[in-house]
């Protein structure tokens, strides 16, 4: 049986902006369909710009970068991205806000709203989709932007930091939603993190990066199976992946 080729693959990919410093520096990531890989690192490592890259928002400078076996502008309509701010619009509601990925898609009226209406159910927003943006907490708001991406059906799902500015309790049970989504909707994700705890959690796969350029340090695996429930968090397993995770953050910060 043949390998099966990874869904985002980086090939010695360099990255900087006109003739500024390297920011990425002989980045190999491969990414398998299924896997959930967390970036972890320092500030100015180049995590969100990989995520960058990834989507078609910036080019590489040198070397290759694949998304679904083509070129990442080519693979937009297949992926989604999910961002640190939920960046609604506040003069729609979570229905409105959630529809509008399609909208610009000139999806029909009646489609777009039954997919927003699902997916918005699926994140427990059943009875807040007349809610505006100024109306839903943190966390709401957060699950109106991840039910807007899964409007899309993505293949490929990036997260950036996006539970970053919620308190310890919200983010915990939002990893705890995201992974039970994830077993219904079967995407692949690329997750930016600065929580070691979180990314533990969530991946099979974190990936830690050294600054100055940005460039993969080195990659722990972690095994528990899916689904994962929060009492992992406790675990003597659980908190020893967390203590190699930040060995290795440790490693980069001896070294820049």
């Amino acid at each position: 049986m043949e390998p099966v080729a990874p869904i985002v693959k980086f090939s010695s990919l360099k990255k900087r902006y006109g003739a500024g410093p390297w920011i990425l520096e002989d980045i190999n990531l491969a990414v398998a369909a299924d896997d959930f890989v967390s970036l972890i690192g320092p500030s100015g490592c180049g995590k969100s710009t990989v995520l960058k890259l990834i989507s078609g928002l910036s080019p590489g400078t040198e070397g290759g970068l694949e998304v679904l076996g083509t070129t990442p502008k080519q693979a937009r309509d297949r992926q989604a991205f999910i961002f640190q701010d939920a960046t609604l619009l506040p003069w729609l509601t979570a229905q409105r806000n959630a529809e509008l990925p399609l909208r610009l898609r000139r999806a029909a009226a009646a489609e777009r709203a039954a997919k927003a209406r699902a997916m918005l159910d699926l994140v427990g927003l059943a009875g807040a989709r007349d809610y505006y943006p100024r109306q839903l907490s943190g966390g709401m708001k957060m699950r109106v932007s991840i039910a807007r991406a899964l409007t899309l059906s993505p293949q490929l799902l990036l997260l950036d930091e996006p539970f970053g500015a919620l308190d310890e309790m919200t983010r915990n049970r939002l990893n705890e939603e995201l992974l039970a989504l994830r077993e219904r909707s079967r995407f692949t994700a690329l997750f930016v993190t600065h929580s070691v705890s979180e990314a533990v959690f969530l991946s099979n796969r974190v990936v830690v990066m050294a600054a100055n350029p940005g460039r993969e340090h080195g990659e722990v695996r972690v095994d528990f199976p899916y689904p994962r429930p929060a009492a992992l968090r406790g675990s003597p397993e659980f908190l020893a992946k967390v203590n190699e995770v930040t060995q290795l953050l440790h490693q980069v910060e001896a070294t820049s």
